[in-house]
């Protein structure tokens, strides 16, 4: 992205993060004449030991020296994790320091471990994507609960995008919002990881032009790495299903994430499974 979108970005990401913390979660008042939720620039400011005028300028998205200590203090005064601390050094400093390109099939290999080990996790639905969320592997679980991506063009297999133009992927999710915000919220930290990759803005630019939901969820959106969460679906076939999802980073050159769907043990999830794809 470039310098005026990086520093909107951040502006944007500031205020969000300002507005969910309540004043007298800081020991603050919370007072009568409050317009906006959560708390004022000036507050943010005196917790972080920064002049009002300094903090101000950083969130309206002034190009301004700054440096990693007290960015430090601004991320402890607006009680940020460990995830949101690395997207705010990402906008901040430009750290995010990772851009290697994408281009060509090459990008969309994956080793012939990785292979087998989505053979191997039989019952429970895995699959691998890339840093822009472009799915580059599934195993045959995935197909029967989410979708056959076999049947999808190479190049529309972005599970993104598939969240707001696939009909069986807002059918299956019961709360599609809350399970769209998840790939959200892992999407806006490779944003952040990839301050300098153009492609994230027109991607963006696109799904928020094509989409109205998505401009508002992607403002609403969180920053997580590996979420692990419990996920309900309603499969067209199978009824209710309960998964656990663990989201693991690829050791390697290519930045893959490995998102498995554990079957939760107290439900019949397992044996659905099992029975969908014996159908087959």
């Amino acid at each position: 992205m470039n310098q005026q979108t990086r520093l909107q970005a951040l502006s944007a990401f500031l205020k969000q993060q300002r507005s969910k913390i309540a004043p007298e979660s800081v020991g603050l008042a919370a007072g009568t004449r409050r317009r906006t939720p959560g708390l004022r620039r000036e507050e943010v400011a005196q917790l972080a030991g920064v002049s009002t005028t300094w903090y101000t300028w950083l969130e309206q998205g002034r190009d301004i020296r700054v440096s990693s200590s007290v960015l430090d203090c601004v991320a402890t005064a607006l009680q940020l994790s460990v995830d949101e601390r690395k997207y705010l050094f990402a906008l901040a400093l430009e750290t995010g320091g990772q851009t290697a390109p994408m281009e060509g099939q090459a990008q969309h290999e994956i080793s012939p471990s990785l292979k087998r080990i989505l053979q191997e996790l039989r019952n429970c639905p895995t699959i691998i994507t890339d840093r822009r969320y472009d799915i580059v592997g599934w195993n045959e679980a995935a197909a029967h609960v989410f979708l056959d991506f076999e049947r999808i063009p190479a190049d529309q297999r972005n599970m993104i995008r598939m969240l707001f133009t696939r009909k069986e992927l807002q059918r299956l999710a019961v709360n599609w919002e809350h399970f769209t915000s998840g790939f959200l919220a892992i999407f806006r930290a490779y944003y952040g990881q990839y301050v300098e990759d153009d492609w994230y803005e027109r991607f963006l630019e696109e799904m928020k032009t094509a989409h109205p939901d998505f401009e508002r969820l992607w403002r609403q959106s969180e920053v997580k790495s590996a979420p692990e969460v419990l996920i309900e679906f309603r499969h067209a076939k199978a009824g209710k299903m309960l998964f656990h999802l663990t989201s693991l980073q690829v050791q390697g050159s290519a930045d893959l994430r490995c998102s498995i769907y554990t079957p939760a043990p107290e439900s019949s999830t397992e044996f659905k499974l099992r029975q969908l794809m014996e159908r087959q």
